[in-house]
Protein backbone atom coordinates (compact mmCIF):
# COMPACT_ATOMS: atom_id res chain seq x y z
CA UNK A 1 0.00 0.00 0.00
CA UNK A 2 1.39 3.47 -0.66
CA UNK A 3 1.95 6.42 1.25
CA UNK A 4 -1.46 7.66 0.50
CA UNK A 5 -3.12 5.19 2.16
CA UNK A 6 -5.82 6.19 4.81
CA UNK A 7 -7.54 4.10 7.04
CA UNK A 8 -11.49 4.17 6.99
CA UNK A 9 -12.73 6.31 10.04
CA UNK A 10 -15.98 5.91 11.91
CA UNK A 11 -18.10 7.59 14.57
CA UNK A 12 -19.66 4.28 15.70
CA UNK A 13 -23.15 4.06 18.02
CA UNK A 14 -24.30 0.87 19.45
CA UNK A 15 -27.19 -0.37 21.39
CA UNK A 16 -27.05 -3.47 22.99
CA UNK A 17 -30.60 -4.29 23.27
CA UNK A 18 -31.01 -7.06 26.18
CA UNK A 19 -33.62 -9.74 27.20
CA UNK A 20 -33.03 -9.44 30.96
CA UNK A 21 -35.46 -12.97 31.95
CA UNK A 22 -34.53 -15.75 34.16
CA UNK A 23 -33.11 -17.53 31.68
CA UNK A 24 -30.12 -15.22 31.10
CA UNK A 25 -28.83 -15.16 33.69
CA UNK A 26 -25.06 -16.74 32.61
CA UNK A 27 -24.85 -14.40 29.38
CA UNK A 28 -25.60 -11.73 31.70
CA UNK A 29 -23.00 -12.38 33.87
CA UNK A 30 -20.80 -12.95 31.08
CA UNK A 31 -21.41 -9.18 29.67
CA UNK A 32 -21.29 -7.68 33.11
CA UNK A 33 -17.29 -9.04 33.48
CA UNK A 34 -16.53 -7.87 30.07
CA UNK A 35 -18.20 -4.29 29.92
CA UNK A 36 -15.27 -2.40 31.48
CA UNK A 37 -12.87 -3.82 28.75
CA UNK A 38 -15.55 -3.79 26.01
CA UNK A 39 -14.17 -0.71 24.21
CA UNK A 40 -10.54 -1.75 24.28
CA UNK A 41 -11.55 -4.78 22.61
CA UNK A 42 -13.94 -3.05 19.89
CA UNK A 43 -10.96 -1.45 19.60
CA UNK A 44 -8.06 -3.73 19.13
CA UNK A 45 -10.83 -6.04 16.74
CA UNK A 46 -11.49 -2.64 14.60
CA UNK A 47 -7.77 -1.92 14.42
CA UNK A 48 -7.23 -5.70 12.83
CA UNK A 49 -9.49 -4.85 10.19
CA UNK A 50 -7.45 -1.83 9.50
CA UNK A 51 -10.56 0.49 10.56
CA UNK A 52 -10.35 3.51 12.91
CA UNK A 53 -13.01 4.31 15.04
CA UNK A 54 -12.79 7.97 15.86
CA UNK A 55 -16.18 8.18 18.32
CA UNK A 56 -17.98 4.88 20.06
CA UNK A 57 -21.15 6.00 21.84
CA UNK A 58 -23.19 2.45 23.59
CA UNK A 59 -26.71 2.72 25.17
CA UNK A 60 -28.34 -0.01 26.59
CA UNK A 61 -31.81 -1.39 26.33
CA UNK A 62 -32.81 -4.18 28.78
CA UNK A 63 -36.47 -5.73 28.62
CA UNK A 64 -38.87 -8.19 30.06
CA UNK A 65 -42.27 -8.50 29.90
CA UNK A 66 -44.82 -5.27 30.63
CA UNK A 67 -47.95 -7.62 31.91
CA UNK A 68 -45.36 -9.91 34.23
CA UNK A 69 -43.13 -7.05 34.78
CA UNK A 70 -44.70 -4.14 34.95
CA UNK A 71 -42.34 -0.88 35.71
CA UNK A 72 -39.34 -3.23 35.58
CA UNK A 73 -40.32 -4.84 31.81
CA UNK A 74 -38.18 -2.16 30.16
CA UNK A 75 -34.53 -0.23 30.95
CA UNK A 76 -33.56 2.27 28.61
CA UNK A 77 -30.36 4.59 28.78
CA UNK A 78 -28.79 7.96 26.98
CA UNK A 79 -25.49 7.07 25.08
CA UNK A 80 -22.53 6.37 26.92
CA UNK A 81 -19.35 8.20 25.87
CA UNK A 82 -16.69 5.54 25.52
CA UNK A 83 -13.94 5.44 26.39
CA UNK A 84 -14.51 8.63 29.07
CA UNK A 85 -17.84 7.14 30.48
CA UNK A 86 -16.92 3.30 30.47
CA UNK A 87 -16.83 3.31 34.37
CA UNK A 88 -20.70 4.36 34.04
CA UNK A 89 -21.13 2.17 31.12
CA UNK A 90 -19.88 -0.47 33.24
CA UNK A 91 -21.94 0.07 36.47
CA UNK A 92 -25.07 0.06 34.50
CA UNK A 93 -24.52 -3.18 32.93
CA UNK A 94 -23.80 -4.49 35.98
CA UNK A 95 -26.49 -3.20 37.27
CA UNK A 96 -29.04 -5.84 35.14
CA UNK A 97 -30.10 -8.20 37.14
CA UNK A 98 -31.87 -11.30 35.52
CA UNK A 99 -35.30 -12.29 36.60
CA UNK A 100 -38.95 -12.24 35.60
CA UNK A 101 -41.12 -12.61 32.07
CA UNK A 102 -43.34 -14.56 32.94
CA UNK A 103 -44.52 -16.65 30.00
CA UNK A 104 -42.35 -17.23 27.47
CA UNK A 105 -42.81 -14.50 24.59
CA UNK A 106 -41.29 -11.62 25.66
CA UNK A 107 -41.49 -7.51 24.61
CA UNK A 108 -38.60 -7.81 22.18
CA UNK A 109 -40.42 -5.94 19.40
CA UNK A 110 -41.10 -3.30 21.88
CA UNK A 111 -37.41 -3.22 23.03
CA UNK A 112 -36.30 -2.90 19.62
CA UNK A 113 -38.88 0.05 18.68
CA UNK A 114 -36.70 2.16 22.00
CA UNK A 115 -33.92 0.93 20.24
CA UNK A 116 -34.32 2.80 16.90
CA UNK A 117 -35.85 5.68 18.34
CA UNK A 118 -32.43 6.73 19.98
CA UNK A 119 -30.61 10.00 19.46
CA UNK A 120 -28.19 8.56 17.38
CA UNK A 121 -25.11 10.52 16.44
CA UNK A 122 -25.36 12.73 12.57
CA UNK A 123 -22.20 13.56 12.63
CA UNK A 124 -19.52 12.75 10.29
CA UNK A 125 -18.83 11.04 6.91
CA UNK A 126 -18.83 7.45 7.91
CA UNK A 127 -20.78 6.58 10.24
CA UNK A 128 -22.33 3.36 11.79
CA UNK A 129 -25.67 2.87 13.60
CA UNK A 130 -25.81 -0.79 15.41
CA UNK A 131 -28.89 -2.25 17.65
CA UNK A 132 -27.45 -5.96 18.55
CA UNK A 133 -30.41 -8.08 20.61
CA UNK A 134 -29.91 -10.81 22.69
CA UNK A 135 -32.49 -13.19 23.67
CA UNK A 136 -33.46 -16.90 23.95
CA UNK A 137 -37.10 -16.23 23.56
CA UNK A 138 -39.44 -15.47 20.81
CA UNK A 139 -41.71 -12.15 21.06
CA UNK A 140 -45.30 -10.92 22.12
CA UNK A 141 -47.13 -9.34 18.87
CA UNK A 142 -46.05 -5.53 18.93
CA UNK A 143 -48.95 -4.22 21.50
CA UNK A 144 -49.97 -7.44 23.07
CA UNK A 145 -49.29 -6.05 26.53
CA UNK A 146 -50.34 -2.67 25.60
CA UNK A 147 -52.98 -2.88 29.04
CA UNK A 148 -50.57 -3.10 30.83
CA UNK A 149 -50.74 0.70 32.66
CA UNK A 150 -46.41 1.28 32.41
CA UNK A 151 -47.01 -0.06 28.64
CA UNK A 152 -45.33 3.33 26.05
CA UNK A 153 -48.58 4.00 24.32
CA UNK A 154 -47.46 8.00 23.26
CA UNK A 155 -44.34 6.59 21.57
CA UNK A 156 -44.48 3.01 20.73
CA UNK A 157 -45.08 1.96 16.99
CA UNK A 158 -48.95 0.74 16.79
CA UNK A 159 -48.16 -2.74 14.87
CA UNK A 160 -45.47 -4.57 13.63
CA UNK A 161 -46.10 -2.94 9.41
CA UNK A 162 -45.49 0.35 11.23
CA UNK A 163 -42.64 -0.45 13.25
CA UNK A 164 -40.90 -2.25 9.91
CA UNK A 165 -41.84 1.63 8.36
CA UNK A 166 -39.61 2.77 11.17
CA UNK A 167 -36.84 0.63 10.29
CA UNK A 168 -37.17 2.32 6.54
CA UNK A 169 -35.68 1.95 3.61
CA UNK A 170 -33.61 4.14 1.36
CA UNK A 171 -36.94 6.68 0.27
CA UNK A 172 -37.84 6.57 3.86
CA UNK A 173 -35.39 7.00 6.70
CA UNK A 174 -37.37 7.83 10.25
CA UNK A 175 -35.14 7.22 12.90
CA UNK A 176 -31.86 5.91 11.61
CA UNK A 177 -29.44 6.14 8.12
CA UNK A 178 -30.18 3.58 5.69
CA UNK A 179 -26.28 3.19 4.93
CA UNK A 180 -25.04 3.58 8.46
CA UNK A 181 -28.00 1.01 10.35
CA UNK A 182 -27.05 -2.51 11.17
CA UNK A 183 -29.20 -5.06 13.01
CA UNK A 184 -27.51 -7.76 14.64
CA UNK A 185 -29.91 -10.60 15.96
CA UNK A 186 -28.74 -13.19 18.64
CA UNK A 187 -32.10 -14.88 18.88
CA UNK A 188 -34.28 -17.57 17.41
CA UNK A 189 -36.01 -17.66 14.40
CA UNK A 190 -39.21 -17.60 16.03
CA UNK A 191 -42.52 -15.70 16.26
CA UNK A 192 -41.55 -11.83 15.54
CA UNK A 193 -37.95 -12.52 15.12
CA UNK A 194 -38.83 -14.69 11.86
CA UNK A 195 -40.31 -11.63 10.22
CA UNK A 196 -37.78 -9.17 10.85
CA UNK A 197 -35.41 -12.15 9.48
CA UNK A 198 -36.65 -12.38 6.58
CA UNK A 199 -38.17 -9.01 5.38
CA UNK A 200 -35.66 -6.69 7.38
CA UNK A 201 -32.54 -5.74 5.53
CA UNK A 202 -29.02 -4.58 6.75
CA UNK A 203 -29.63 -7.75 9.25
CA UNK A 204 -27.33 -10.43 10.49
CA UNK A 205 -28.85 -13.20 12.22
CA UNK A 206 -27.25 -15.76 14.69
CA UNK A 207 -29.95 -18.40 16.00
CA UNK A 208 -30.08 -18.91 19.69
CA UNK A 209 -31.83 -21.90 21.14
CA UNK A 210 -35.40 -20.78 22.51
CA UNK A 211 -35.46 -21.69 26.34
CA UNK A 212 -31.17 -21.96 27.00
CA UNK A 213 -29.84 -18.97 27.44
CA UNK A 214 -27.31 -17.96 25.46
CA UNK A 215 -24.45 -19.83 26.68
CA UNK A 216 -23.34 -21.24 22.69
CA UNK A 217 -22.27 -17.58 22.02
CA UNK A 218 -18.78 -16.64 23.75
CA UNK A 219 -17.62 -12.86 23.86
CA UNK A 220 -15.06 -13.10 21.18
CA UNK A 221 -17.81 -14.53 18.53
CA UNK A 222 -19.80 -11.35 19.77
CA UNK A 223 -17.07 -9.13 19.54
CA UNK A 224 -16.17 -10.44 15.87
CA UNK A 225 -19.61 -9.80 14.87
CA UNK A 226 -19.74 -6.26 15.97
CA UNK A 227 -16.57 -5.21 14.33
CA UNK A 228 -17.33 -7.07 11.00
CA UNK A 229 -20.72 -4.80 10.72
CA UNK A 230 -18.58 -1.91 10.94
Amino acid sequence: MGSNYRRLTYNVDIVFCIDSTGSMVDFIDMVKKKAISFYDDLINAMEAKNKHIDNVRIKIVSYRDYLADGENAMMSTDFFTLPEQSLEFSNTVKSIEAFGGGDEPEDGLEALAFCMRSKWNKEGTKRRQIIVVWSDASTHPLGFCSSSEHYPKDIMAKNFAELSDWWGDRQNQPYMNYSAKRLILYTPKSEGWKDIIENWDNVIHYPSIAGEGMKEFDYKEILSAIAQSV
